[in-house]
């Protein structure tokens, strides 16, 4: 039995080492394990998504910048889509290695009074769904070049070559970005669009001359119709401030009557009140300076009835004689 179980040093060493052996298995499987789960970190830069797949399956997309973490491959993995970047397709426009013969076929589009317009343009956007864009759809550029043409075709058609060609450009663009977000929303393409702009707008060769006469004389509208505006918006503040003037002028001299004729009106009620007290005196009173101011010049001579005619002589005039 002493030979089997050995000695107690021999327990303790057995002891020993099988602890050892089990805390190097341990560490061994923790670095394995931190080996391991180190793939599992990514780094996301700002603009920057990250679309998770577990086993091959949509989990989440993580769009915070800085240090990531998901399950260690192959039970997670991660890619990383630019949302942030501002992508251009061009349509119809003079392009290196872009032949006239393609050019014509991507730009010329019908309108809506039969006619055949040249319309290149320009499509700004990026990316609203990182998942969508790259999973949803095999190829998002392609998608969104097909559209933008159907977009744009389909609304040229409603509208008239003169209205393209002129002042309706910013409704075309507009109406254009709807139906384009429209279209990629519908094919999932999680795409977002930014802006269409209109570049190269002209009408055929044949009859490029006639519209360019036609876009002259509208320029020629609109720099006449500046003008009158411009005239106009000289002349009228001038206008206001006369108009204001003479009314201004016109209450003055209303106010200068009234007040003239209300005078009038108590000094004749004041001269009525005095003439039902003595109708004598005041009608004299009244005749001889009416008669002043009719005959400034005349010298007055006063006849008492029944007496001689004596002149009448004024305290200044006899002031001034004895003098």
């Amino acid at each position: 039995m002493a030979r089997e179980n050995g000695s107690p040093e021999e327990r303790v060493r057995r002891s020993v080492a099988r602890t050892i052996a089990n805390l190097t298995v341990l560490a061994a499987s923790l670095a394995v394990l931190g080996a391991w789960a180190y793939f599992g970190f990514y780094q996301l830069e700002p603009g920057q998504a990250a679309v998770i797949l577990r086993l091959g399956k949509y989990v989440r997309t993580e769009s915070q910048p800085g240090l990531r973490w998901h399950l260690p491959p192959p039970l997670e993995s991660h890619e990383i889509v630019n949302v942030e970047s501002l992508n251009t397709e061009e349509f119809g426009t003079h392009r290196e290695g872009r032949s006239e013969e393609e050019l014509s076929q991507e730009a010329s589009m019908q309108t809506s009074d039969n006619n055949i317009v040249h319309v290149g343009f320009v499509v700004q956007f990026r990316i609203k769904d990182a998942f969508a864009s790259r999973y949803r759809v095999a190829d998002p550029r392609e998608i969104l070049r097909d559209a933008a043409q159907s977009a744009v075709r389909g609304v040229v058609g409603r509208h008239s070559i003169d209205g393209i060609l002129q002042e309706e450009r910013g409704l075309v663009q507009t109406e254009s970005e709807e139906a384009l977000q429209e279209s990629l929303d519908r094919y999932e393409s999680g795409l977002e669009v930014v802006s269409i702009e209109l570049q190269e707008v002209f009408a055929p060769g044949p009859v490029k001359a006639a519209f360019d006469d036609v876009t002259a004389a509208q320029q020629d509208k609109t720099r006449a119709v500046n003008e009158a505006e411009g005239y106009a918006n000289e002349v009228l503040p001038k206008a206001r401030a006369q108009a204001i003037e003479k009314l201004e002028a016109a209450k003055g001299y209303k106010e200068a009557n009234v007040a003239e004729a209300t005078g009038e009106a108590a000094r004749f009620r004041a001269i009525a009140t005095e003439y039902q007290k003595a109708p004598d005196v005041v009608r004299t009173r009244l005749f001889l300076e009416t008669m002043e101011q009719v005959l400034p010049k005349v010298h007055t001579v006063v006849v008492e009835p029944g007496t001689a005619v004596a002149p009448y002589l004024s305290l200044d005039r006899l002031q001034g004689g004895a003098k």
